[in-house]
Formats: structure tokens, C-alpha cells, sequence
């Protein structure tokens, strides 16, 4: 696996455990970050769909997709900004911004895999 490959891969892993928490524990996952505990069930559904999204970058990851690699650049780098925007809008509350670090923190580093080729 190359370089570019493995930072995908270790993302996707971040990404399926992220959403089977908030599967099966989103209280336990939230709480940490100073949400408010729900029973609704859209934080699940978000869950199921984190699942689906992190399958796709450990199967491109292995496939050795670099077009997919490039494409997650832009998108892991979007949710940085719309997560940003949540918490300047007062929609969500400043722990969200960690969750679109993450995000751009790892869209940098596949940045910078790819470049060193």
C-alpha cells in the first residue's frame, strides 16, 4: 500500500469507528465533547451512513484508488469549513470544530503523500 493509500486507509478506520459509536453508543461518543445526551434516532442514522462512508475509503485505500484519494482532499476539507461555519453561526457548539480538524488534518496529510509521489 502506498504511502497516499495508508493515510485513506487509517482515515477510514477513524471514520468506521466513529460510526459504529454512534451507532451503538452516541451518548458515550458526545458526551466528551460537551453534547447534550439524546434519544433521538438521526444520530444513529448519521451513524449507519459514517459506516458506509469509512467502508469506502478502507476498500479504495486497498484498491489503491487514487482518483478517490484526490476526491477526499476537497470533501474532507469542505466539512472542515461547513463544520466551521456550524459553530460561527451559533448552530452547533465549538466541540464541533474538532471533528472538522480531524477531517483537514487528514485531508493534509493524503495532500502531502500524494505530492511525495
Amino acid at each position: 500500500m502506498t504511502k497516499a493509500a495508508s493515510t485513506v486507509f487509517y482515515f477510514g478506520i477513524y471514520v468506521l469507528v466513529l460510526g459504529l459509536g454512534l451507532i451503538a453508543i452516541p451518548n458515550l461518543v458526545l458526551a466528551p465533547f460537551g453534547f447534550p445526551p439524546t434519544s433521538e434516532v438521526w444520530l444513529r442514522v448519521a451513524g449507519v451512513l459514517t459506516v458506509a462512508i469509512g467502508w469506502y475509503y478502507v476498500s479504495s485505500a486497498r484498491a489503491g484508488l487514487v482518483p478517490f484519494f484526490r476526491a477526499t482532499i476537497a470533501m474532507r476539507t469542505y466539512v472542515f469549513v461547513c463544520f466551521g461555519a456550524f459553530v460561527l453561526l451559533g448552530f452547533a457548539r465549538p466541540a464541533l470544530a474538532l471533528f472538522g480538524a480531524v477531517d483537514l488534518a487528514g485531508a493534509i496529510w493524503t495532500a502531502a503523500a500524494l505530492k511525495k509521489g
